[in-house]
């Protein structure tokens, strides 16, 4: 059953600027930070792309927070703290909700997920995990298992950089089964660097960049373009590269 076109749960994220301490120090020195008033929601599938260090995770970790979610990922009862190294910026986010309220909630980031599973271990949780702990699989069999046997739809889902865990092959896994959780009345957050993800047609991209954040089309996109041009034009990209190098053989 197709239910597109229900409302969102988080319509808008804001900057309090006005409660912010200074733009001179971190996080609020970042530029999506420093130049973010407001940042409209697709009510499928955001998507949130730029360089290494751009700000993306601690923009996706703020927004979780925000929410009520764990910083190193989990659902709403997840407040374990291995090491607590998130920023202060969910303090001065606000978040706009839509007109109904998700039955799930979940965050998951790849470089937390060894410390997600401890906690289901901890907790006795592992039925409800399929009955599988996630310390028996790989990391990507664990990423995509929780994306599958978890995420029960009718939720907002929050997942930062997926890629780092998934081949291209599950990688297209993940794409499908986003797009049944939406037709399942979901919402997704995602912060990635995968030009196989980021084409999930159901959604808007944002860019980061030195300017802020701005929509960008899927083609426009650095990834797409990178990508594409390393595929059409290999052998002399590579030698272009390598031109300089000495004889790695």
């Amino acid at each position: 059953m197709f239910i597109l076109l229900r409302a969102q749960f988080v319509t808008e994220v804001q900057l309090k600027r006005q409660e912010v301490p200074s733009f001179d120090v971190y996080p609020f020195s970042l530029p999506v930070v420093r130049r973010l008033e407001s940042l409209t929601l697709h009510p499928h599938v955001t998507f949130v792309v730029g360089e290494n260090g751009s700000g993306k995770s601690t923009l996706l970790e703020a927004i979780a927070v925000a929410v009520g979610l764990n910083a190193e990922g989990g659902s709403r009862n997840f407040m374990f703290a291995t090491r607590p190294t998130h920023s202060e910026l969910h303090r001065y986010l606000r978040v706009v909700k839509g007109t109904r309220r998700p039955r799930d909630t979940y965050f998951l980031r790849a470089e937390s997920l060894y410390n997600v599973a401890t906690e289901i271990e901890r907790r006795d949780a592992v039925e409800y995990y399929g009955g599988v702990s996630l310390h028996a699989q790989s990391h990507g069999e664990a990423f995509l298992f929780l994306l599958c046997e978890r995420f029960r739809g009718d939720g907002l889902y929050i997942l930062d950089e997926p890629e780092a865990a998934l081949s291209p092959t599950r990688q297209l896994a993940a794409v499908a089964r986003i797009h049944d959780l939406v037709r399942r009345g979901s919402q997704f957050i995602i912060a990635t660097h995968s030009p196989i993800i980021m084409a999930y047609p159901n959604s808007q991209i944002l860019w980061i960049g030195e300017d802020g954040i701005a929509p960008v089309d899927y083609t426009d996109t650095e990834h797409y373009q990178v990508t594409k041009r390393f595929m059409e034009n290999r052998e002399s990209m590579l030698r272009v590269l390598m031109e300089d190098t000495d004889d790695w053989s």
